[in-house]
């Protein structure tokens, strides 16, 4: 059997970038990056828990990880080593983002185009009920959505779900 899709958004679940500023949460570095798409004069400010790599390795035991973030293949270069991840598929957006179906997120379209009927659990700090629906009416095969708190990131019970969601598929 093939194994489910784990498709992980980088800033909000592992970039808890919404944390207060002036407090860097608790088991995170702080990392400045320079990635493409960042047109800041400074370096982007990016918070990693080197935690979340050895959770989302014990994961890819039964998924198959996979960026689903603006950051596109750009991850693999900057957070993957950071956290000790091998290089991962990404989900390659369009430039041009078309028009969300009705208030859904606009990555939701293209997170169903790219799981193309497998099962999947997705991680991502701007999903919506609109998004669980739009899922649920558009996707054939089991589905796990989970809105992530972008002031404070990937917790425990986030990686437990995620572990006993692929166990019972």
């Amino acid at each position: 059997m093939t194994k489910p899709l784990l498709l992980i958004d980088v800033d909000g679940p592992l970039n808890p970038y919404a944390a207060k500023p002036e407090r860097r949460p608790a088991g995170y570095g702080t990392h400045r990056m320079h990635p493409t798409g960042w047109t800041g004069a400074k370096p982007l400010r990016v918070w990693l828990n080197p935690d979340h790599g050895d959770e989302l390795l014990a994961l890819a035991e039964a998924y198959e990880l996979v960026w689903a973030t603006t950051w596109k293949g750009e991850a693999n270069a900057w957070i993957g080593p950071r956290l000790g991840l091998p290089e991962l598929p990404f989900v390659d957006w369009p430039q041009m983002h078309g028009k969300a179906p009705r208030g859904t997120f606009w990555k939701t379209q293209y997170i169903l185009e790219y799981a193309a009927g497998r099962p999947f659990a997705w991680v991502d700090d701007d999903i919506t009920p609109f998004d669980h629906e739009y899922v649920e009416q558009n996707h054939l095969a089991a589905a796990l959505l989970l809105r992530i708190d972008e002031r404070i990131g990937l917790i425990r019970a986030d990686f437990d779900a995620l572990a006993e969601w692929a166990a019972a598929l």
